[in-house]
């Protein structure tokens, strides 16, 4: 299945929120088995959160922006450095430069926030996809929800 033209934006409503927690849902929860309730946390309500969706309203894929005090607090970092996360994209949609599009749309909503760093926790198996934009793995291998990740950044 193609996922056809595709738009990524920051979630501007509820039906966009609800469409992020939905990708997250079908690809950390159903496919990797995360626990639900701690898929979601208490950063949701004040992240940014951006949304690929195709031209027939089908979420293809989503991602969110921790900055201020929330981002301090994941990435022990001052005010500068933003945190990306929960980057997911549906089984269908893998392939088509979805998350790549999304990653820069994150990068773009951390510009606009005056941020001058972004830092993530990947999944080990992602680091290339993450190696490829421009991000720097650091520091040693991980587990996080029983998954192995690595932390890694890219000063924007």
């Amino acid at each position: 299945m193609s996922a056809g033209p595709y738009a990524v934006r920051v979630a501007g409503d509820l039906a966009d929120r609800e469409a992020c927690f939905a990708v997250r849902k079908e690809v950390f929860v159903v496919e990797q088995g995360v626990p639900e309730e701690i898929e979601y946390d208490a950063y949701d309500a004040g992240a940014v959160h951006v949304l690929a969706i195709r031209e027939d309203g089908v979420p293809l894929g989503t991602g969110r922006l921790l900055h201020g005090e929330a981002a301090a607090a994941k990435t022990g970092d001052g005010p500068s450095v933003g945190s990306l996360g929960r980057l997911a994209v549906t089984r269908t949609a893998r392939g088509l430069g979805v998350g790549a599009a999304l990653v820069r749309a994150i990068e773009e909503a951390a510009r606009a926030r005056g941020l001058t760093a972004l830092d993530l926790h990947a999944q080990t198996h992602a680091l290339g996809f993450y190696e490829r934009l421009g991000y720097e793995a650091y520091g040693p291998q991980f587990p996080d929800a029983g998954i192995p990740h690595r932390a890694m950044r890219r000063v924007l």
